[in-house]
């Protein structure tokens, strides 16, 4: 019999069941395929008896540990922390593995991944379950942590002399619903077609465009519009100074929409609303406002509000220069903020990065202060990642140097900085290559927060390959959404570049899929994977690879039937009675009565038999429920046993969905 079919059988996994066998005394292997007949008949035969002794094992196990852990005094460590930290950073500082400070975080409620920050109150908080004693560390001049662009822009501006200060160009972060037209309105405005090269009209990458208008400089993020990459959208806010929230004049207001707004609120930057799709004969613009001021409390200023709303068509260009326009003029009121010194060092935050196959570690810098040249050494925390060979702007053209507000290509890293970094000119920690290396390796190819994490519940085991690192993080902060308390997925393994021999290896040792995201499968490893039965998947849109790993999840857990009781009928007479039926009346006396629910017969406290509503009434019209209080008349199919003065327990089954548990 195949191990799968066993486990089917046996109701559990097959990685759980060559897990378990060894123990219950059968001497099967972790890859092993079919088990003989006789003995998969006796380990489904004496199943029931061989889970009852290994759970015996188990808790007897676990109350030993406890009354170890019990009879130690743990050991409260003093740790100091400034306003806000990364929980990587925590853990570093607390010596803890990162999955238990991921885990402690979780259990208050708070889902991060490793690379976002908390504050001091959350850190105290989670730090009473680590016995730790987190106390604020004393203000300092020092930079001594890596916080958001506009806060680095701030420190490093404020060192400057007023006269150095010049105007810099305002950077507008674009966000809004995937298909409300976000990058096409960017493609009308910087009039370059960059949505027919995308898979599914979706921007994978956030890219940083510049456009002119009327002799000024406006530079545009482009961060991602689906929910998938809120980490890498929620980054791209912190360095803009003003925000255009696009919503289709024919859709409105869309669960995105609403999670877009919450950023930009967050972020404390003003922003302008573009109704975009004006051209559609479904467009109703006042509709559309309407939308915003109910469900985002937004009033557009032609309603007296404060909010500035342009009626715009990406696709037939219409209303974009009124945008640019809307743009500048906030930028105007915004002047005192938007100011730096092109003389000075540069200092700008990556907006994205990743291993080019010629060119090694790329990353895309915003600069947000001074001037980045090529042969400037740039910095994170104090160590050097390397010089600038080349700077490239959006367009892939080669440039000398890259100003306060410029987007540039840098290449020449010795190792890859992550989504968010600070870089800065200046001199630094000389570290070895390789220990960079392992630090980048590290960094990019980072444990899931469900690992080491064992809680019961079922998991999908996946390794993860991405073209760039920004993928890799929102593929795993999307994944990590789809969790609940029944299913989980586990991410081994995530990593950049294709499919190798290497993870197919890893996958085969730890019984998981492969998912890839805009990679290949090196040739010289489809052999290998037919061998070894390694399940691999491909994708180039992200949206399909969510759709594909919950299906996964599906799979793996078989849904229970759930029995929901919904009423309590007190009968007070019997109307008709035939072989396999009755027609009773009687008033309901808890919850309601709905239409094709279940029912038990109850005589005093003896259940007497359970049966089917096939039709329900109240005051002779056909009805789909009753309320308490009110009398009814029914139809009951099942054993005409049904006295008067029994009592009928309605209830409904119904069967437990993976996407209806709480995560």
């Amino acid at each position: 019999m195949n191990v799968t079919e066993l486990a089917r059988i046996l109701k559990i996994s097959p990685y759980e069941l060559r897990h378990l066998l060894p123990q219950m005394g059968f001497n099967i292997g972790q890859k092993a395929i079919k088990v003989d007949k006789m003995i998969a008949k006796k380990i489904i035969k004496n199943w029931p008896i061989f889970v009852a002794q290994i759970e015996k094992k188990r808790e007897a196990e676990e109350a030993l540990k406890k009354e170890q852990e019990g009879s130690v005094e743990k050991e409260i460590k003093k740790v100091e922390i400034n306003k806000f930290i990364t929980v990587k950073e925590l853990s570093s500082i607390a010596d803890l593995p990162i999955n238990v400070v991921l885990k402690e975080l979780m259990k208050n409620g708070v889902f991060v991944s490793m690379n976002e920050k908390i504050d001091f109150d959350t850190a105290v908080i989670i730090g009473a379950g680590l016995n730790l004693e987190v106390s604020l560390k004393e203000e300092s001049g020092e930079k001594n942590e890596n916080i958001g662009g506009r806060e680095v822009l701030a420190e490093s501006i404020a060192k400057e002399s007023k006269e150095e200060l010049l105007e810099r160009a305002p950077i507008v972060v674009v966000m809004g619903h995937v298909d409300h037209g976000k990058t096409k309105l960017l493609d009308a405005i910087r009039e370059a077609n960059v949505v027919a090269g995308e898979s599914g009209g979706i921007t994978q990458h956030i890219g940083a465009y510049q456009v002119v208008r009327k002799d000024q400089k406006i530079t545009f993020i482009d961060t991602p519009g689906h929910e998938a990459f809120t980490a890498m959208r929620s980054r791209g806010a912190k360095v803009a100074d003003i925000a255009i929230l696009v919503v289709a004049a024919d859709d409105g207001v869309k669960l995105q929409t609403v999670e877009a707004f919450r950023i930009i609120e967050a972020s404390k930057i003003p922003f302008i609303v573009a109704i975009n799709k004006i051209d559609k004969p479904e467009a109703d613009i006042n509709r559309t406002k309407q939308d915003l001021s109910s469900k985002l409390n937004i009033i557009p200023e032609d309603w007296g509000g404060k909010t500035v709303c342009v009626p715009v068509s990406a696709l037939e260009k219409q209303g974009i220069d009124d945008i640019l326009d809307m743009v500048l003029l906030s930028a105007e009121m915004e002047t005192s903020n938007l100011k730096a010194n092109p003389e000075s060092d540069a200092v700008g935050t990556v907006i994205e990065s990743n291993v080019d196959k010629g060119a090694g570690p790329v990353a895309t810098v915003l600069v947000q202060n001074g001037t980045l040249n090529v042969g400037d050494q740039l910095c994170y925390n104090g160590v050097i990642y390397g010089k600038v060979k080349a700077l490239k702007n959006y367009k892939g053209e080669t440039i000398e140097s890259a100003g306060p507000s410029t987007p540039a290509r840098v290449l020449g890293l010795k190792t890859l900085p992550e989504v968010g970094d600070i870089l800065e000119v200046g001199e630094g920690e000389k570290v070895k290559m390789k220990k960079m290396a392992a630090k980048s390796k590290a960094d990019r190819q980072t444990i899931a927060t469900t690992e080491g994490v064992d809680d019961g519940s079922l998991k999908l085991n996946l390794i993860i390959k991405a073209d760039f690192l920004g993928s890799a993080e929102a593929i795993e902060e999307s994944l990590m959404k789809v969790n609940t308390k029944k299913i989980k997925v586990k991410i081994l393994h995530k990593g950049l570049g294709n499919i190798a021999e290497g993870d197919i290896k890893r996958a085969e040792d730890s019984n998981a899929q492969i998912i890839g995201f805009n990679v290949k499968l090196q040739p010289q490893t489809e052999d290998l994977v037919r061998e070894k039965n390694i399940k691999i998947n491909i994708f180039s849109i992200i949206y399909d690879l969510i759709k594909y790993v919950k299906l996964e999840m599906k799979n793996i857990y078989k849904p229970q039937i759930i029995r929901r009781d919904i009423g309590k009928l007190k009968v007070l007479a019997i109307f008709r009675t035939e072989n396999d039926s009755q027609i009773v009346g009687g008033k309901i006396i808890d919850g309601q009565v709905e239409s094709n629910s279940l029912l038990e017969i109850w005589r005093e406290e003896e259940f007497i038999d359970k049966g089917k509503i096939d039709k329900l009434q109240s005051g002779k019209q056909d009805v789909n429920f009753v309320d308490k209080g009110q009398e009814c008349g029914l139809r009951y199919e099942g054993k005409p046993l049904i006295q008067i003065g029994d009592a009928l327990h309605f209830y409904k089954e119904e069967e437990e969905s993976v996407d209806d548990l709480p995560a």
